[in-house]
C-alpha cells in the first residue's frame, strides 16, 4: 500500500503504463528509477567497497557490512567472496588470527572474529585486572 506522495507517483504510473496489469518487475524498476536513482547506488556500492572496521565492533561492522553489501551484490558472488571481503576489511589484528583458518563461509568468519575480538577483551580484562591488584599491593 503505498501512501501520499507515492500513491500519487504510482497513480501517473499506472496511467503512462497502458497496461491492465503490470508486473512486479516493472513495478520495482519504476519505484527503484523514482525513489533509488542510479547516482545513489553507486554511492553506496562506493561506501561497500571502501567499508572497514576501523574502531568498531566485530558485531557493528557485519550489520553495516550486511547492510551496505546489497548495493554490491556482484561483489560478493557467491559465499567464499562474500567471506573473504568481510575477512580481508576486519582490524589487522583480527584479521591475522581469523585468516590463518582459511574460512570460505560467511557465518564461520564472523563468528571467529567475534571470538577473536571477545577473548581479546576478555585477556585486556584480566590483565587490567592483575595490574590493579598488583598496583594495590604495592601500595599497602
Amino acid at each position: 500500500m503505498l501512501k501520499g506522495e507515492a500513491n500519487f507517483w504510482w497513480e501517473s504510473v499506472e496511467q503512462r503504463e497502458d497496461a491492465v496489469v503490470i508486473q512486479w518487475s516493472r513495478f520495482k524498476e519504476l519505484f527503484l528509477e523514482k525513489y533509488f536513482p542510479k547516482c545513489l547506488e553507486n554511492k553506496m556500492e562506493i561506501k561497500f567497497l571502501e567499508l572497514k572496521q576501523g574502531d568498531i565492533s566485530v558485531a557493528d561492522y557485519e550489520a553495516k557490512f550486511t547492510e551496505l553489501s546489497r548495493y554490491a551484490l556482484h561483489h560478493i558472488q557467491d559465499e567464499k567472496r562474500k567471506a573473504k571481503r568481510f575477512e580481508q576489511s576486519l582490524k589487522p589484528w583480527i584479521y591475522q588470527k581469523v585468516a590463518v583458518f582459511e574460512l570460505e563461509n560467511y557465518a564461520a568468519v564472523v563468528q571467529k572474529a567475534l571470538i577473536v575480538e571477545g577473548s581479546s577483551e576478555h585477556h585486556h580484562n584480566y590483565q587490567d585486572s592483575r595490574k590493579r591488584n598488583f598496583d594495590d599491593k604495592e601500595s599497602e
